[in-house]
């Protein structure tokens, strides 16, 4: 499986952008697609989602755990490690994720309009 890209989730790119919350919290989302080919490490999380804290990483994960979303896997041997990977409820959001992410590329320039005028009417 090729390594997560550090760029995968640029500063600003519609995926960061995208007012359409899935899995409860801001950083779902991201965490679900860097998932979609497979398990990975926190390690591995950690290298495209570096803007995020390991914190409000490790709650994201707890979050789409709690949910169904994604699964935690613990291996004891040989040395100890932990996986997630997208359980198949959370596969099945894969589809709706990339239509929103669709629709944020589709009204990028307007979300970046709205987003600041209300910044320079200090509604931030």
């Amino acid at each position: 499986m090729e390594p997560l890209r550090a760029d995968m989730f640029e500063e600003i790119c519609p995926s960061t952008l995208n007012p359409i919350r899935f899995g409860g919290d801001k950083w779902a989302g991201l965490v679900i697609r860097c998932l979609e080919d497979g398990p990975r490490r926190y390690s591995e999380l950690r290298v495209p989602l570096h803007r995020v804290t390991a914190k409000v990483l490790t709650r994201s994960l707890r979050l789409l755990e709690r949910d169904g979303l994604i699964r935690r896997t613990e291996y004891a041997t040989p040395v100890r490690r932990v996986e997630y990977a997208l359980t198949p409820l959370g596969r099945s959001m894969l589809d709706p994720l990339r239509v929103a992410c669709e629709w944020t590329a589709d009204h990028w320039d307007e979300l970046l309009d709205a987003r600041e005028s209300t910044a320079a009417a200090g509604n931030e």
